[in-house]
């Protein structure tokens, strides 16, 4: 099969993908435009999510391929770095929906959870029948929470009892399972819980006047005396070592969707310049006009390059800590260049909806904080080429 070409995409990325992983990706790319790219805008305007999208994402069948106990080839790194640049060249918001559902959620079940726990869980997810959330990050605890985690978790019995706050949830409003991590008061030691919607004591409220991901349904969590059977705890998150796990293959997934928000930038502002006209020709003839492009274009072919040696890394199992880090501090802050060179590039009409990209301007600054801010990936990445660590 061969995929259309993107205008981003320069030196033919795409077509290191294999003719089944093409077909995939032609799939769902018809399914965004189709679907996804007409509402985007409204939907972001509105801060109201297309929950009515949710079967048709199941019918894709791509929430459960990487795990054993949904049906389908397992996929490659590469896949799925293709996936989420394509899912937010559309829509970051609904990227970030999926990436939190399939990437953190069913991430952390399947790496964590026992085998019963995958087989009850996983199913059932994968076919997004039950949509998933991730409560790591609380109202005092961003890039300090693997020290400075305050929500709590105590045995009683043959449930565990959890107390405190999260914050930033992205899907908990309506996720049908959350998957809360919280410190042991026995022995300080970071554990994951699957909490029930509906369970006592978890209370989710949206947070609102977002100026960016507006259709994300983020929440702010309370949790009191919250009480979770011990069938519920994932057996395999024992320390938050077992959380950064899960974090750091999801944070490469973000340096991917940075890449999309860059090609959708590029093409917005591509497409705009050969449009407009001003002093009686296109601004696409002025030299200026492709100085900016050409710089949009660069940035995007770099980022692009880098996350696909990342995905080759993750498939041969030599990847590490750094290589993600990395790719998420890089491929951000070029992405913020990105989207502030194509509405400089289209003036007034770059800060209204109708012309798409300032959705794009304001959904990038979640993209560029979350997962690990520059500065905290920065020191990951310092470490790792000096020997010394820099944390305070």
């Amino acid at each position: 099969m061969t995929l259309d070409p993107l205008p981003g995409d320069l030196y033919h990325m795409q077509e290191l993908l294999d003719g089944p992983e093409k077909e995939i990706v032609g799939r769902v790319r018809a399914f965004l435009e189709a679907k996804v790219a007409p509402i985007a805008n409204d939907c972001w305007a509105r801060a109201e999510f297309p929950f009515d999208l949710i079967p048709q994402y199941g019918d894709l069948g791509i929430a459960g391929l990487a795990h054993d106990e949904c049906p389908g080839e397992k996929p490659s790194s590469l896949l799925t770095g293709f996936l989420a640049m394509d899912m937010a060249r559309v829509d970051p918001s609904m990227a970030t929906f999926f990436g939190v559902h399939s990437g953190l959620a069913m991430g952390s079940i399947g790496r964590c959870g026992s085998a019963e726990q995958r087989r009850r869980w996983l199913p059932a997810m994968g076919r997004m029948e039950k949509i998933g959330a991730f409560a790591l990050t609380e109202p005092e605890g961003g890039s300090d929470v693997a020290l400075g985690l305050r929500t709590t978790a105590r045995r009683d019995g043959g449930h565990w009892v959890l107390n405190g706050a999260k914050r930033w949830i992205g899907n908990a409003t309506f996720a049908d399972h959350t998957v809360v991590w919280a410190k042991d008061e026995a022995d300080g030691q970071v554990k994951g819980f699957v909490v029930a919607k509906g369970t006592p004591g978890f209370t989710a409220t949206r947070i609102e006047n977002k100026i960016a991901l507006r259709t994300v349904q983020n929440a702010d969590i309370v949790l009191a005396d919250c009480r979770v059977p011990e069938a519920d705890r994932l057996t395999g998150a024992n320390s938050f070592k077992d959380t950064a796990a899960i974090l750091r293959r999801t944070r490469s997934g973000v340096a991917w969707q940075a890449v999309g928000v860059m090609l959708a930038a590029y093409e917005i502002a591509r497409d705009y310049a050969v449009e407009r006209e001003q002093f009686g020709r296109p601004i696409a003839k002025f030299q200026l006009v492709q100085d900016l492009l050409v710089k949009m274009l660069g940035n995007a072919t770099a980022s692009l390059g880098m996350v696909v040696r990342l995905a080759q890394l993750q498939d041969d199992g030599l990847y590490r800590d750094e290589h993600s880090a990395l790719a998420k501090a890089y491929c951000t802050s070029r992405m913020r260049e990105v989207v502030g060179w194509a509405r400089e590039l289209m003036a007034g009409n770059g800060i209204v909806l109708d012309y798409d990209i300032g959705r794009f301007v304001a959904d990038a600054e979640a993209l560029y904080s979350y997962e690990g801010t520059r500065e905290i990936n920065t020191l990951i990445v310092g470490r790792a080429a000096t020997g010394l660590g820099a944390f305070v």
